[in-house]
């Protein structure tokens, strides 16, 4: 992507993905955000992937940014890098400084947006081992670490590692919800982050809406109004095409870390 948030096959894996073959369902027909779809040829033969099996996406190179980002036309990314840019300089806050904890990290595009932002200490968090062994093949220099963890039940131990790094930002970018990255996940890593860090992340609207039973519009809202997240700027905007061509909304926020969300 670039600046603006322009949807663009991710640097270093162009070729892989360019030699792919997709097939989207009939866009006459809708699916659910959760349910969507597609088939791959993968070694000569067909195979169907639903689009949360992140797992055997990511086993294939390029896969994820065929999919996602040429054809579906993801812009979260470079909407959410964009945005952040535009607030550490308001705020005077050199990029360098950040040191970013990347929740959901995947194979590391949020990242790769981080370094071309001046961001040089990132680092990746992520439930996948699958995800991991794709960043290091896509991205290897992306990440100054990158740990395979479930953050909603850390261990002493791995709580200890993640402190060392003392992130004063937090990103979670295309990765709240549907089960994915539950609350309670997003709230460890938020209390993470030093006194006011940055925070960094997007949601699907839906999740956000008065009748929301994932947990996250509670969750944002009393984080919000109790002055624990204080916003610094909040934007509804597309975050990719859905298989039938319909703009799937998200909204993006960049805000400042003010008190534990623990208390």
């Amino acid at each position: 992507m670039d600046g603006n948030g322009s949807p663009r096959t991710a640097h270093g894996v162009s070729a892989a993905a360019d030699r792919l073959r997709i097939a989207l369902p009939d866009s006459a027909r809708s699916y659910g955000q959760d349910s969507e779809w597609c088939v791959v040829e993968v070694g000569g033969t067909w195979q169907e992937f639903r689009f949360h099996d992140y797992d055997r996406i990511y086993e294939v190179e390029g896969l994820y940014e065929r999919l996602f980002y040429d054809l579906l036309q993801c812009r979260s990314p470079g909407v959410l890098r964009k945005a952040l840019g535009e607030e550490l300089e308001r705020a005077e806050v050199p990029p360098g400084e950040l040191r970013v904890l990347d929740l959901g990290a995947g194979n590391g595009i949020m990242a790769h947006e981080l370094a071309e932002l001046g961001v040089e200490y990132v680092v990746g968090v992520d439930l996948l081992p699958e995800a991991a062994a794709a960043a290091e093949r896509d991205r290897p220099d992306a990440y100054r670490d990158y740990h395979v963890l479930d953050v909603s039940a850390l261990s002493a131990g791995e709580r200890e590692v993640l402190h060392q790094h003392r992130p004063n930002a937090l990103t979670c970018v295309a990765a709240l919800g549907f089960g994915d990255i539950p609350p309670e996940c997003f709230a460890v890593a938020f209390d993470l982050v030093e006194p006011d860090g940055w925070i960094v992340f997007t949601i699907k609207e839906d999740f956000l809406s008065e009748g929301d039973t994932s947990g996250f519009s509670r969750l944002i809202s009393e984080a919000v109004d109790g002055g624990v997240l204080e916003l610094a700027w909040t934007q509804r905007y597309p975050h990719r095409l859905a298989t039938d061509g319909t703009p799937l909304q998200y909204t993006g926020v960049v805000g400042r870390k003010r008190a534990p969300l623990g208390g």
